[in-house]
């Protein structure tokens, strides 16, 4: 994984800066390039369209083709990237591109989205203020991801990035367990 990750991170980059450079009041580049590497990695995901593009097929019949289903969700330049992709055997990796260029955007903005775990549903007063203290902790704008899993009793699992903070009573029963333990 860590591989497709590194074979991905220049086109990602070349990408989100030729979106930068592009981007004006009058048209949002960036979230432009978003919606097509979107798609194009949806597309490389598909089952026939992966058989055929990592089979035996030469660089201009999977181009066409990839293309060809593409259609206008892909602009000129997008279409570009995709060709000089396929030229170089990479169209398979499109779904490691545009995360790459998903975290390139974020960092870009300033924003980080956080998984947040709860016994119950939070109400909207929380959300509210637990966003504001997590901007406050991590300095971003942040974008909660909620979800219940009741399996952790009660309290809350954070994870922001690499940060992880397990407030939840099942994590505390699991660090009590292997206090008592050792």
């Amino acid at each position: 994984m860590s591989e497709l990750t590194t074979v991905a991170r220049p086109y990602a980059k070349a990408a989100f800066d030729y979106a930068l450079e592009s981007n004006s009041a009058d048209t949002n580049a960036i979230d432009s390039w978003l919606n097509q590497l979107t798609f194009a990695a949806e597309v490389s995901k598909d089952s026939t369209i992966h058989d055929f593009i990592s089979g035996g097929a030469s660089t201009e019949q999977a181009i066409t083709l990839f293309l060809n289903v593409c259609g206008e969700q892909v602009d000129s330049k997008g279409q570009n990237f995709l060709k000089i992709m396929a030229e170089n055997k990479r169209l398979l990796v499109l779904p490691q591109v545009l995360a790459q260029f998903c975290e390139l955007k974020a960092e870009y903005e300033n924003t980080i989205e956080v998984d947040v775990t709860s016994a119950v549903k939070l109400k909207v007063a929380q959300t509210k203020t637990l966003s504001a203290a997590l901007e406050k902790r991590l300095a971003r704008k942040i974008k909660l991801n909620c979800k219940v899993d009741t399996t952790i009793i009660s309290g809350l699992v954070i994870k922001a990035g690499d940060m992880v903070i397990d407030g939840s009573t099942l994590g505390k029963l699991n660090r009590l367990a292997v206090t008592l333990q050792s």
